[in-house]
């Protein structure tokens, strides 16, 4: 990994003049009051409340209590010296049961939250879904049904037309991969179940609502559109002929499923030898290629880490019984190189392969925004009331380095938010995981920024210093 203090290395690769920093964060991660002020329950609240379903029965509803400490986060953004703040709003906590009466104190909210980082000279990004499906809509059906999707259009429309004078950035939908995928086919994230038409309903139906959404917004003088999508940069087990294709399999189900309607106007073109009798199904409709293709201000892609695949058996032959993701695909370590907590292996240039291979695929495709990396470590409140995380420092050196050297290969990469702000609830993996620049004392809510947090700081003063002297 690179050193602490590689950012003032004069053969560091620089950054473009106006590249932007920032921190994310997710609303369920972080912001806790789970039934006050009139919020209602999310697929989230029911999925964490299960028994079994989190590591420790672990849930978001107090989290990072962010509902009644923004003041405090406000300042250590600030402290921090983000230009740029990537948060989630909660749909159930502006409209409870997804549709129908709003509710008033939860618009409040996030207008104090809004206006708070106006006045500490940090501009909004805001995600509408970061996964917490009011739960009213997944009993009528979640996203395997088309009225989510356009629940979700009325939804954005009410948070423009409320916050789109001072947001500069929308993301329409945080990873729909895990919320199709991991979530109504492995089971694993809420709603937890294990499905194969129901899953690929609910991705269609996803980006359905993403096109739908950015018409909304569009129409309420939006000023940049975009969605945070997980792709992953996938490699082969070796170059057999059954690993290959498992590969391309790999990749229509990670990648090729949203960035082709996206970006290119059309289906998978192997999609059928991904899922063969699932691939298509009465949740498509004429005109859906053009709602979801709908033209975007920028792309985010989030990345943590590359995957290997090599082929594998199905898991049940029989087509009713498979879910989504039983491609005859498994997945391998082979990288050989250190790894996060969260058993991922650390390998940046991944990063570099993955963008510049999206900007060869895809001519058109528009500016983009590193929406989420970061790692998860094992931080410890030392004796001098100070987290040392050295390893968290040497990975966001060596991906902004990777942006970096995407730059100079030709992808126009507009900016980098690290997640996370804080740490927070991880999903299933409850509290365990540490991804904040920011420790959280879990009992105390007493947050300390940690040696990355100051050294994310430094990296924006070398950098503005940088650009300012070359335009000299």
């Amino acid at each position: 990994m690179t050193a602490l203090n590689s950012w003032e290395e004069p053969d560091f690769p620089a950054l473009p003049a106006g590249f932007r920093f920032g921190a994310a964060t997710a609303a369920y991660q972080i912001e806790g009051a789970h039934d006050l002020d009139g919020r209602a329950p999310s697929i989230w609240d029911t999925f964490s409340h299960t028994p079994g379903r989190t590591l420790g029965g672990a849930t978001g509803d107090t989290a990072c209590d962010h509902y009644h400490r923004y003041r405090e986060d406000v300042t250590l953004l600030r402290g921090l010296g983000v230009d740029n703040y990537r948060f989630s709003i909660a749909w159930p906590r502006l409209l409870p049961q997804g549709t129908g009466p709003v509710n008033q104190k939860g618009l409040d909210f996030y207008d104090r939250l809004i206006d708070e980082l106006f006045a500490a000279g940090i501009r909004p990004a805001v995600t509408l879904y970061h996964w917490d499906l009011p739960q009213a809509l997944e009993d009528r059906g979640g996203w395997r049904v088309r009225e989510t999707a356009e629940a979700f259009a009325s939804y954005a429309a009410l948070a423009a037309e409320r916050y789109g004078d001072r947001v500069e950035r929308w993301i329409t939908l945080n990873e729909p991969y895990c919320s199709a995928f991991v979530g109504y086919a492995e089971g694993r994230h809420a709603p937890g179940v294990q499905e194969g038409r129901g899953a690929l309903a609910a991705a269609h139906h996803l980006l359905v609502a993403h096109g739908l959404a950015v018409r909304e917004l569009r129409a309420a003088g939006a000023r940049e559109v975009g969605i945070a999508l997980n792709l992953d940069r996938i490699h082969a087990a070796s170059d057999r002929p059954d690993d290959l294709a498992a590969l391309r399999r790999a990749e229509v189900l990670h990648n090729d499923v949203w960035t082709d309607p996206l970006l290119a106007g059309r289906y998978p073109a192997q999609e059928a030898e991904t899922w063969a009798g699932l691939a298509e199904g009465p949740w498509r409709q004429p005109g859906d290629l053009e709602v979801i293709g709908a033209p975007l201000d920028f792309l985010g892609v989030n990345f943590y880490r590359p995957i290997t695949v090599a082929a594998a058996p199905h898991r049940a032959d029989d087509i009713e019984a498979r879910t989504a993701v039983d491609i005859g695909v498994t997945e391998l370590d082979q990288y050989g190189t250190p790894h996060t907590t969260m058993g991922w292996p650390i390998v940046p240039g991944a990063l570099t392969e993955l963008l510049c291979e999206l900007h060869a695929r895809y001519p058109q495709m528009p500016p983009v925004w590193i929406t989420e990396s970061g790692a998860a470590f094992e931080d410890v409140l030392g004796p001098d009331g100070r987290v040392h995380d050295p390893e968290r420092t040497g990975y966001l050196a060596d991906h902004l380095a990777a942006v970096a050297d995407s730059v100079a290969a030709g992808v126009d990469v507009r900016g980098f938010y690290v997640w996370s702000l804080l740490d927070n609830f991880e999903w299933a993996r409850g509290y365990q995981q540490r991804f904040g620049l920011v420790h959280v004392d879990y009992d105390t809510l007493t947050r300390t920024p940690k040696d990355s947090y100051h050294w994310y700081r430094g990296l924006f003063t070398a950098h503005r210093a940088r650009t300012e002297e070359a335009a000299r």
